[in-house]
Formats: structure tokens, C-alpha cells, sequence
């Protein structure tokens, strides 16, 4: 099998790996190496299916010892496989690099006879990159769960990022469709790379020249739809993985049905996008907004609403906070108010203490006002037109007969927002 027929094989593979960001490492060349990192912007990735990217992504192996009922890699599906040595995988990195098509590498694999043999692999091309090369570019290399902790160790003084995939969003799932993974060996990892890299910080205190370890920090990736978790369980899961293993993010992947199995849905069920891009949005309110997981979902309301965006739906269900004069609410406040981001929140904190805002100064500051409007007050007054009745500010932000209760009769207006405008206010932008 030729180097171009592996890669064919191993970036396809891939794909259905999203635990691909930005770097989070600024490195600078070096003489007599080559690459170099940037902090922010390395988030695409090139694949033989046209798929555009700056990083390299590609798996070791696609052969698999394990049988995951979910994996297309799993043992039992009959597909093409390959393997890289990693003398291939370090020289097939290093000449996209030079012809400029990549600037980093993602590398995962399926587990090749064993954690352990596989990790050794991994370690060897990195080592090949590192060392012999001088490659100082930005690497992400997923760690195999089962490793042995001085193997997993080795890596991660290899590679920037590392990410260990808890795949299902709970034990019963994991038992279920992957029995051979056990929860314990993906956590072990996670915690072995936590303490790692506090206790790297400590030694790169006291001694600059002290090796990095996983200096990009931890990521992980679990899979949702497959299962039969509620979005609560999966944003607390989520919520308690930053609190306890200090993870820079936590990715969701829609599954995909790409093989059968009695305990998956069914091949024809469409992937639960829409689900996946509410957690997405979830997630940031978590990580940069003050939200806790229980403030937006309860075990009585365990799903999110599709129609609304998180933040919408956790406003329209507590109406009692709202309106919130704009220029004296809490700064924390502010990032609650639908339609206002953080950096909204920080021009209208900086410019409020100048002078007293309106409507117009918001618009010129980029507030997207057709959410904000019905959550706030300038100079004590509402938006003009606007209607602050629960049902109504509901039926402004969602157009569907599904979800909105008939309106009790009232007068017409002239300023009443057409059907058009209705529809249009359905944007999920924070």
C-alpha cells in the first residue's frame, strides 16, 4: 500500500475526531529548526475529502482491537485498514509542512494490539519530529487510555495539547456500546495529565529551561445521540470535568450513523446537529459567562429547547430579573441579557461611566438589540413597540405554533412586528 493510499485511508478515519482547536502555545523559530506555534488561529484542518486545514490530522492506525458498537474503526467492521510507521507519519509531516500545506499535527489512533505498543508508536514519530527534524510546531496527540502512566508521560513532553476521549457521556452508555473501555482507564489519564501539568508549572518556576509538559493543556470529546443521556446530564458531566481535571475545552460530536448495531439508532437517523450546536452554546455560557449547568437545565426540564438559544430560554424563563436598566445593572448582569456578549458587556461598562446609554448608543456598539430589547431599559424606558409580556417576548424569539401558547386576544398595533420579523429573530447568536 502506497503513503498516498494510507493517508486516504487514516485522514478519512479521522474525521469523526473533532477535539481539534486553536494551538493555546506561542513558540517562535529557532536556528537550525523548523515551525513554529501561534497561540490562536490553527483550527483548520486538509484531508484527502477536500475538508480545509492547517493541522495534519491523521490517525497512526485505523485497525482496532477494541469493538466499540459506535466506531467504524471497531474490530469487527469490515473496512480498509492501514497503519504509518512512524518514520512514514514523521516524513509525510515534515513534507506538508515544507510545501506549506500544514502547520501542526493531530494525531490519534486506534489502539494497534495494545495501549502500550501504540503509545510507543506514537512516542517514536513525535520523537522523530522533535529531535531529528527540530520540528517545533504545534502538535496534538490524543492519549490511549489503558497506557502505561511513563508512556503517557513521554508524550505528553512531546506533544502541546493532549486529549483523552471519554467517548459516552456515562458509565452505563460506556458499558453498553464500548464494554471493553472501562471508565477508570479514561480517567486515570485525565488525572495523570492535570497533575502533570500543575506540577510542570511549579518546576518551570523555579527553573525556566525545565522541559513543558502538555503546555497547551487537556481537551476531551464525548459523543452524543448515540445514548440516551438528556442534555442535563451531559452539561453536568461537562461542567464537573472542567471543575475536576481543569480541561481547556470539552468537545461534542454528533453521532453519525455509519454502522448498525441493535443497541444504536438506526443507520437513517440524522445526526443531532442542532443538538450538538446548543451545547456548544451551553458550554461557552459555562466557561465565560457565570452560568452554572443547573441554572440552565433542571432533571424537570433536561433538554434544551431547539427553537431557543440557551440564554434566551434560561431569560424567558426567569422574566422576574427583567428589564435591567442598562446603565446601572451589575456588570454580571449584563452578560446575562440575551443578545449582549462579553464584549458588548465590556464597551457598555467602559461607556456607561462616560455618560447615560440608549438605544442608539447600543446599536452603534453592535448589541443585537433585536434579542436585547426585551430584557432591558435605557434612561428607565423600553424599546418603543416593544411588548414585555412573557408570551409575547417568547413569541418574538421563537416562530413555531409547537411551542408557543395561544396569546390571549389584545389590540393590534401599528408597530407590531411583521411575520417576517418574527422569523428572523429566530438567529442563535449569544
Amino acid at each position: 500500500m502506497t503513503i498516498a493510499e494510507k493517508l486516504e485511508i487514516l485522514t478519512d478515519a479521522a474525521k469523526y475526531d473533532v477535539a481539534c482547536t486553536s494551538s493555546g502555545v506561542d513558540r517562535g523559530g529557532q536556528k537550525g529548526k523548523i515551525g513554529s506555534a501561534t497561540a490562536v488561529g490553527i483550527c483548520h484542518t486538509f484531508a484527502a475529502d477536500g475538508r480545509c486545514i492547517s493541522l495534519l490530522k491523521v490517525l497512526l492506525s485505523n485497525a482496532c482491537a477494541y469493538d466499540c458498537a459506535y466506531c467504524q474503526n471497531r474490530r469487527s467492521n469490515d473496512i480498509r485498514r492501514a497503519s504509518f510507521t512512524p518514520r512514514e507519519l514523521a516524513d509525510l509531516t515534515i513534507g506538508f509542512y515544507r510545501r506549506n500545506y500544514i502547520e501542526g499535527l493531530f494525531l490519534s489512533s486506534g489502539v494497534l494490539k495494545n495501549p502500550d505498543y501504540t503509545t510507543e508508536l506514537m512516542i517514536e514519530a513525535l520523537r522523530i519530529l522533535r529531535e531529528e527534524y527540530g520540528f517545533l510546531g504545534y502538535i496534538h496527540a490524543k492519549a490511549i487510555p489503558g497506557a502505561d502512566p511513563a508512556l503517557t508521560e513521554r508524550l505528553g513532553y512531546l506533544a502541546d495539547r493532549m486529549s483523552v476521549n471519554i467517548e459516552l457521556p456515562s458509565r452505563g452508555s460506556l458499558q453498553l456500546l464500548a464494554p471493553e473501555k472501562k471508565a477508570d482507564q479514561i480517567f486515570s489519564p485525565m488525572e495523570q495529565i492535570r497533575d502533570g501539568m500543575e506540577e510542570n508549572r511549579a518546576a518551570l518556576v523555579k527553573y525556566r529551561s525545565a522541559p513543558k509538559f502538555v503546555p497547551a493543556g487537556q481537551s476531551t470529546q464525548m459523543i452524543i445521540g448515540a445514548s440516551g443521556e438528556t442534555d442535563y446530564q451531559i452539561l453536568n458531566l461537562s461542567a464537573g470535568l472542567y471543575k475536576k481535571y481543569k480541561l481547556k475545552r470539552v468537545f461534542f460530536s454528533a453521532y453519525i450513523p455509519v454502522v448498525e448495531g441493535k443497541n444504536l439508532p438506526s443507520l437513517d437517523t440524522k445526526p443531532p446537529l442542532l443538538r450538538e450546536h446548543r451545547l456548544y452554546q451551553a458550554d461557552w455560557l459555562l466557561r465565560f459567562y457565570g452560568f452554572d449547568a443547573g441554572e440552565l437545565l433542571s432533571e424537570k426540564t433536561p433538554n434544551f429547547n431547539p427553537y431557543l438559544d440557551p440564554k434566551c430560554n434560561w431569560a424567558v424563563n426567569h422574566m422576574e430579573l427583567f428589564p435591567l436598566e442598562i446603565n446601572r445593572c451589575p456588570y454580571e448582569m449584563l452578560l446575562r441579557i440575551p443578545g449582549i456578549g462579553v464584549r458588548g458587556a465590556g464597551k457598555i461598562y467602559r461607556a456607561r461611566k462616560m455618560s447615560a446609554l440608549d438605544f442608539e448608543d447600543l446599536r452603534r456598539m453592535g448589541i443585537v438589540l433585536k434579542r436585547a430589547k426585551f430584557f432591558i431599559t435605557c434612561k428607565g424606558k423600553t424599546m418603543p413597540g416593544v411588548d414585555l409580556r412573557p408570551q409575547a417576548v417568547l413569541k418574538s424569539l421563537v416562530s413555531g405554533k409547537e411551542v408557543i401558547p395561544a396569546l390571549a386576544p389584545r389590540q393590534l398595533s401599528l408597530f407590531e412586528p411583521s411575520p417576517e420579523d418574527l422569523a428572523k429573530s429566530i438567529s442563535g447568536q449569544l
